[in-house]
């Protein structure tokens, strides 16, 4: 009776971490698999659903506030699409395990950057 109340409080929890920029959607699909028992093609397609709305919202905000580079975007598409087909022509004729090995490894290398110290920029002699 109360699961609608856990996926709503869930879904309005990790949209607003997404708007801090932490991940929402991740933490999405870890609780709908891990806790309220949604199989992993479920989840992912709910993740890319609910991934609409949140990015349409970070890019009206990113408008408001002049944070988009329009040359860069307009530049960006095309690769993007071309690009984004590519990659789902690739992921249908490469092997599961492969792809899950090649993510994994992915998943690796970010976690360890994010715990490596970064190098700070050294201060520009302009100013």
């Amino acid at each position: 009776m109360t699961d609608w109340l856990i996926a709503c409080t869930v879904g309005f929890g990790t949209g607003i971490l997404s708007a801090f920029g932490i991940g929402g959607g991740t933490l999405l699909l870890l609780v709908m698999t891990l806790f309220l028992g949604v199989e992993g093609p479920v989840a992912r397609c709910i993740n890319l659903l609910y991934f609409l709305p949140t990015a349409l919202g970070s890019l009206h905000q990113h408008k408001k506030n002049g944070y988009l580079n329009k040359t860069a975007i307009v530049s960006a598409i095309p690769f993007g699409i071309v690009l984004a087909v590519a990659g789902a022509v690739a992921a249908a004729w490469i092997d599961t395990t492969l792809l899950r090995k090649a993510f994994g490894l992915y998943l690796l290398w970010a976690g360890i950057s994010v715990l490596l110290p970064s190098k700070k920029e050294k201060p520009s002699d302009n100013a």
